[in-house]
């Protein structure tokens, strides 16, 4: 799956990079709520897809991680990470990362990059508010 291809289908479909307004295009049901443990977390229950978000999170993190759960959302639909991370004891990491690439291509357009040109990685993670591994994702 090309998920850059994925995420610029998405932006000129909902006309946004914004995954609050995506999500709500798309009936998703988004929950904010006090969670423990977690920033965020994806569900799949009875053909609903739904996103919970910490709701003690500032908004800025709370974009990223609505946009890390789409991610999970298009590419793990049915892949229960949760369990399978604190009762298998298997890996994660792939869909994480791949949740991670998801949301920052969906949040920082090319066009963003393109202003930015010649910026470092700690210049532009200090810009754009993404820890510095986010912004090495989006430009692999």
């Amino acid at each position: 799956m090309n998920i850059k291809k994925l995420t610029d289908a998405l932006v000129r479909k909902y006309h946004t990079r914004d995954p609050f307004e995506m999500v709500r295009g798309m009936n998703v049901i988004l929950v904010f709520a006090p969670l423990v443990g977690t920033r965020a977390f994806y569900q799949y229950f009875q053909r609903n897809n739904i996103i919970y978000i910490n709701e003690a999170l500032p908004r800025h993190e709370q974009t990223f991680e609505c946009a890390h759960e789409m991610g999970h959302m298009f590419m793990h639909k049915k892949i229960n990470t949760i369990f399978m991370d604190s009762r298998t004891g298997l890996n994660t990491d792939r869909f994480e990362n791949e949740a991670d690439i998801f949301a920052m291509n969906l949040l920082v357009g090319d066009d963003v990059l393109s202003v930015y040109k010649g910026y470092t990685i700690e210049q532009l993670s200090h810009i754009l508010g993404y820890e510095r591994r986010l912004i090495e994702l989006r430009l692999k």
